[in-house]
């Protein structure tokens, strides 16, 4: 089995078509057929299902290509880490749950560096997704939360994706809405009081656990939802609609604007489990980069001096 199989394989999965993933690698399709075939041979299963309209995947295919990618990947990191070519970047990403912290010491990272000379990217998105990219070395480190009621299922991911999380802040829950909502100025508010307004969430994907989800109490039974996939539609909710969202309350005015404020939630009953446990992800044992530790710097620098 050679990088290069790999390489073919991923592009025919990509093109679904053996002429198009040919045409993509400039070579010829029977040049591609039979590495292909060789590679099948190999390992034992058909990777391929060949029809008359292209190719799919098989299932034992998927699982084969799940782990290919992954070595394929590893392999473009370390070429374009340690290539000759002084014209590769280095790069850094973070994968992260939707903080706008986290994007300010992303921002303040990138002005100490020179970005003619460095590939930086920042992903908001979903928590599984965190956990992937971080898993797959696609982000460097990723910022995502831990709770009493989400921490062991997060914990067993990051263990199958040999991860370590490092706390970072302990902080209680506050519900997060518009400077002029009816409830903004109250000293603290409970779930009795937020029943008449939406409860807005990131969306986590089809089938996603409630053990994802970015917000803390995320598995009491809310009688108004409405989903997003990103903050700035999330604050427009808040405006337009009254809606709210649970939260650290660790808020950057600088991105998200003044025009919105996080009031302490009361817990009351069975609603104790408020406790958010933020932190970053990295690989087991692996050492951190340059850009990593001034990341990591920057967060705790801002975490530090934030007032809730």
């Amino acid at each position: 089995m050679t990088l290069q199989q790999i390489k073919y394989a991923l592009a025919v999965a990509k093109k679904g078509s053996m002429n198009k993933a040919a045409e993509e690698l400039f070579i010829t399709q029977s040049t591609l057929s039979s590495a292909i075939k060789e590679l099948e041979n190999e390992v034992g299963i058909s990777i391929f299902l060949r029809t008359g309209k292209g190719v799919t995947v098989t299932p034992d295919g998927t699982e084969f290509l799940a782990c290919a990618g992954r070595v394929y990947e590893q392999y473009e990191l370390l070429r374009e880490k340690y290539a000759k070519s002084g014209s590769v970047k280095r790069k850094f990403g973070v994968s992260t749950q939707h903080y706008s912290f986290a994007v300010k010491a992303f921002v303040e990272t990138v002005k100490r560096f020179d970005t003619l000379k460095f590939d930086f990217a920042i992903r908001e998105t979903k928590t599984l997704e965190v956990i992937s990219d971080v898993g797959s070395m696609k982000s460097e480190v990723g910022i995502l939360f831990k709770s009493a009621f989400n921490g062991k299922v997060i914990d067993k991911m990051l263990a199958e994706n040999a991860l370590d999380f490092h706390e970072l802040i302990n902080c209680r829950a506050y519900v997060y809405l518009w400077k002029n909502h009816p409830l903004a100025n109250e000293p603290s508010i409970s779930l009795e009081q937020l029943k008449p307004y939406p409860c807005l969430c990131f969306e986590q994907g089809d089938g996603a656990a409630s053990y994802f989800a970015e917000e803390i109490l995320s598995d009491i039974e809310y009688p108004r939802m409405i989903r997003s996939l990103d903050r700035a539609t999330q604050l427009n909710l808040m405006v337009g609609l009254n809606g709210y969202t649970l939260c650290s309350g660790i808020i950057c005015e600088e991105l998200n604007g003044g025009e919105y404020k996080a009031v302490p939630f009361r817990e009351e009953g069975e609603n104790l489990n408020s406790n958010m446990r933020i932190g970053y992800i990295c690989k087991h044992s692996n050492r951190l980069s340059e850009f990593a530790e001034v990341y990591i710097e920057e967060v705790k620098k801002y975490l530090k001096n934030c007032e809730v």
